[in-house]
């Protein structure tokens, strides 16, 4: 019909998130590669294991099993983005704080259509439930200023808030 929108076949139909199911997705993918880095739990146990006995109806699967590949996968690349910022050795980290930091860094370099701030907020927030009391405060710290290196124009960008750094 001649009013009908045309559809764009190389645009791929954006997929209505659910904030809800990411959250999950992240969390499972942090308690799954908590206990891969304590267990060396093979990654495809972990995913048989979760999508059996851990896995509720709210989830973003496909987020899930992403975070879940994907990190193992770039975790040098993860770690070394975080490096200079930080002031002791990646072992000496906590080991979830470590974890939600590769998931965090992992969403702002693979994944530019999650705003960062969305980004760090869930770390700060997975942090807070599942980290140490004060380690959020370290997350934070370390994941705005990965945010400034890897997204320094979508944080100048008006409407984006102001510059947490002015």
């Amino acid at each position: 019909m001649p009013n009908e929108p045309k559809q764009n076949p190389t645009t791929p139909e954006r997929k209505t998130i659910n904030p809800i199911a990411r959250h999950n997705a992240r969390r499972y993918a942090l308690q799954a590669m908590y206990q891969r880095q304590l267990a060396s739990t093979p990654l495809a146990d972990l995913e048989a294991e979760f999508l059996t006995y851990h896995i509720d109806k709210k989830l973003d699967l496909e987020y899930f099993k992403e975070l879940l590949h994907g990190i193992p996968l770039h975790q040098k690349e993860l770690d070394r983005e975080m490096q200079p910022f930080l002031e002791r050795s990646l072992q000496d980290i906590d080991p979830i704080e470590l974890n939600v930091l590769r998931i965090a860094i992992y969403e702002l370099m693979k994944r530019p259509d999650v705003p960062y701030r969305v980004i760090i907020n869930e770390a700060l927030e997975l942090t807070k439930k599942f980290g140490s009391i004060e380690g959020y405060k370290f997350v934070n710290g370390i994941l705005d200023r990965v945010a400034r290196k890897l997204r320094p124009v979508e944080i100048k960008m008006p409407g984006r808030g102001k510059d947490p750094a002015s």
